[in-house]
């Protein structure tokens, strides 16, 4: 410590190497604040992202560095995965090689990877750190990932999930199909019992359908004739 005399007090030559600040007469700790997801579950076989969240008191430079940590069950081993500064430097050795993606933003405060191809074995906790100096001293919030086998169950829940989704509109069509026929069926029979008669208009219509049915039967009729035409011709 080295005395100012004519403040009176004390200035910590090593403070800004340990994060510490001098403003107005006080010190104060720049700090940073990481969060992570406390629980991570994914399944084998399919990309699972751990996010990493920080907030920090100063800009983000080429001295910030993020690391990542892996620790198995029931271990007290740690191993590096994961390395940042200005550059992503993934491990290259380990259960992890070549399987550890970035898919975060220092300038956004995002500090997230990802795992491909995991499998049960990849189990544990994990650990995000950031340094972004002055701001080093933080929390290091820590992940505990469950990776499992997607079994029948999930499979069968997304499956009756796409059929609830398909089946509910096709049988809410059926239902006004069926509703619009069964009243149209009632106003016929209620129609002829009261001696109802059609109108000009009706019986036009009844009729050209009647000539439409006519016109296609001898049309029919006339293609049929034509083929037994060109078979006797061939023979």
């Amino acid at each position: 410590m080295q005395q100012s005399g004519a403040a009176g007090s004390c200035r910590c030559i090593l403070c800004p190497l340990l994060g510490v600040l001098f403003f107005q007469g006080v010190y104060i700790v720049a700090s940073l604040e990481i969060k992570a997801d406390a629980h991570v579950r994914g399944y084998v076989g399919e990309s699972i992202k751990l996010k990493c969240t920080f907030k920090s008191t100063s800009s983000v430079t080429d001295k910030l560095t993020i690391d990542w940590t892996y620790r198995p069950p029931s271990s007290s081993r740690t191993e590096s995965i994961f390395h940042y500064q200005s550059f992503q430097y993934p491990t290259t050795a380990g259960t992890f090689r070549d399987r550890i993606s970035w898919v975060g933003d220092v300038y956004k405060g995002d500090a997230s990877i990802s795992i491909k191809n995991p499998t049960i074995k990849d189990n544990g906790t994990f650990s995000c750190a950031v340094k972004n100096p002055p701001d080093v001293h933080h929390n290091i919030p820590v992940t505990e990932l469950t990776v499992t086998e997607r079994g029948f169950g999930t499979m069968l829940s997304s499956v009756a999930l796409l059929s609830i989704l398909v089946f509910i509109p096709s049988a809410v069509v059926v239902v006004l199909l069926l509703v619009r026929m069964a009243r149209k069926s009632a106003g016929l029979k209620k129609r002829s019992k009261s001696g109802y008669k059609k109108s000009s208009i009706e019986v036009s219509d009844d009729t050209d359908q009647e000539e439409e049915k006519g016109c296609t039967m001898k049309l029919c009729v006339r293609c049929a004739e034509c083929l037994d035409s060109d078979y006797e011709e061939t023979y």
